[in-house]
C-alpha cells in the first residue's frame, strides 16, 4: 500500500533531520501523489547532493522537484581561477578520472566538465571529485561517452546484470538496446531500484545513453 502524502512527507522531514550533513531546518519539504518538492536555500552544492540523496532513500518517494539553490557564505567563496585549479588537482588525483580527456571551465562557481572519456562510471567519477568543493555553486557535466563496439548479446548481458543486481525487481523491467542507447520501462518499488536499474545498464561495454523510463510505485 502506497504512503499518504503526509506519511510520506514526515518520513521524508524525518530523513533529513537524521543526515548530519544536512541542515534541516533551511529546507522545506511538499508532498503531492508522491512527488517531492524541496524548496529553500543552502550553503554549499555538496549538501544540495546530500539532501537529495536522502530523500531518494525514503521508501515511497515517486519522483522529486528541486527547487533548492546554492548561496554561500563569505567564507565559502572562492574565484573562478581557485575553483578551476582546485578542480583540475581533484581530477588529477582521483585514481577513477582520466584527468587528461576532461577540460575544466568555472563561471561564477558555476563548474563545468567537457570531454569524452571511456566508461559512464569515469563521467560519474569526475563529477563527485569537483563538487564537494569550495565555493561550487552548481557542477554542469557536459562529458560524453566514448562509443565503443556494442556486443551482439548486449540486450542479454545487461538482462543478467539487473538479475543479480535488482533481484525481485528484474521481471518488471523492459530492456531496449538501439544502437548505443538503452531504454528501460516497467515498474519498481522504490527510487533506489530504479537507480540501480539505470547503474546496471550504463555499465554495460558499448552504452553511451541511458533513457530510463521506469516508474516507482
Amino acid at each position: 500500500m502506497d504512503k499518504s502524502d503526509t506519511n510520506l512527507k514526515k518520513d521524508v522531514e524525518s530523513e533529513l533531520e537524521w543526515d548530519a550533513s544536512v541542515n534541516a531546518n533551511n529546507i522545506g519539504v511538499a508532498v503531492k501523489d508522491g512527488i517531492v518538492t524541496l524548496s529553500g536555500h543552502l550553503g554549499s552544492f555538496a549538501e544540495k547532493i546530500a539532501v537529495e540523496r536522502a530523500v531518494q532513500r525514503v521508501i515511497g518517494v515517486k519522483g522529486m522537484a528541486i527547487e533548492l539553490d546554492v548561496r554561500l557564505g563569505p567564507d565559502a567563496k572562492r574565484s573562478d581561477a581557485d575553483i578551476a585549479a582546485a578542480a583540475k588537482l581533484a581530477l588529477r588525483w582521483h585514481a577513477l578520472v582520466p584527468e587528461d580527456k576532461i577540460n575544466v571551465m568555472v563561471e561564477k562557481g558555476w563548474l563545468t566538465l567537457a570531454g569524452e572519456v571511456d566508461w559512464e562510471f569515469q563521467r560519474g567519477a569526475a563529477v563527485k571529485a569537483v563538487r564537494p568543493l569550495t565555493g561550487v555553486i552548481s557542477v554542469i557535466n557536459n562529458l560524453s561517452v566514448k562509443p565503443l563496439v556494442t556486443p551482439a548479446n548486449i540486450t542479454h548481458r545487461i538482462q543478467n546484470a539487473l538479475e543479480r543486481q535488482a533481484d525481485r525487481e528484474a521481471r518488471n523491467i523492459g530492456v531496449v538496446v538501439d544502437g548505443h542507447t538503452v531504454t528501460l520501462s516497467g515498474r519498481v518499488h522504490s527510487w533506489a531500484e530504479r537507480m540501480a536499474a539505470q547503474g546496471a545498464a550504463w555499465s554495460a561495454p558499448g552504452i553511451t545513453n541511458v533513457v530510463n523510463e521506469l516508474r516507482v510505485g
